[in-house]
């Protein structure tokens, strides 16, 4: 998959004629692109689309006209961008009562040990998360997770009469969820491109 290019990233005030089009397009993309595993856990699935449209918001809330700082904002979001065969999202656990999200968090600190892509009867594949937002005593509400496909993975999950959904393992969280529908056809999609 593509990454974003600094070509792409157009100034404020440009960005700020064609934003609300921008923004519906991409709320649209995210619907396509998002599943809820239980009652606190979403994935939304990055693409170079929901890349630029983030970075774009970044240079805006920051004005940022400085050319090095907005490479830097592109190098770490390109980041997110999925690599050849494998998915990238964005896990966000969503508890909204202010008063208990610490002590919420610490209960969910294992879960990047905890959450599978299930392909299938027989693949299983462990997600990936990046480094640094989970510690013993600490955990982020946002997490960025990879999953790796093989060949066989990569075909199996394009075939939409095979089976998937992402897995939650946790002792103090068990959910799944299938990846089915138009989620499904926007992440094939994906794989078919890489």
């Amino acid at each position: 998959m593509n990454k974003v290019s600094l070509e792409e990233i157009i100034g404020i005030e440009r960005y700020e004629k064609i934003r609300d089009d921008f923004r519906r397009k991409i709320i649209d993309l995210k619907k396509r692109r998002r599943i809820s595993v239980g009652p606190r856990v979403t994935f939304v699935f990055e693409n170079h689309d929901t890349m630029l449209f983030q970075i774009q918001e970044m240079v805006r809330a920051e004005s940022m006209v400085d050319l090095d700082k907005v490479r830097e904002e592109i190098d770490v979001y390109n980041e997110l961008i999925p690599n050849g065969a494998e998915l990238s999202a964005t896990m966000l656990i969503e508890i909204t009562d202010s008063d208990s999200i610490r002590d919420e968090l610490v209960k969910l600190i294992g879960i990047d040990e905890s959450v599978w892509l299930e392909i299938g009867d027989r693949m299983r594949l462990h997600a990936q998360f990046e480094p640094g937002r989970s510690k013993e005593d600490k955990l982020s509400a946002v997490q960025y997770v990879r999953f790796a496909l093989d060949a066989a993975a990569s075909t199996a999950f394009r075939d939409s009469s095979v089976p998937a959904r992402i897995v939650i393992e946790h002792a103090n969280y068990s959910a799944s969820s299938p990846i089915e529908g138009p989620v499904r056809q926007s992440l094939a999609e994906d794989l078919r491109a890489s």
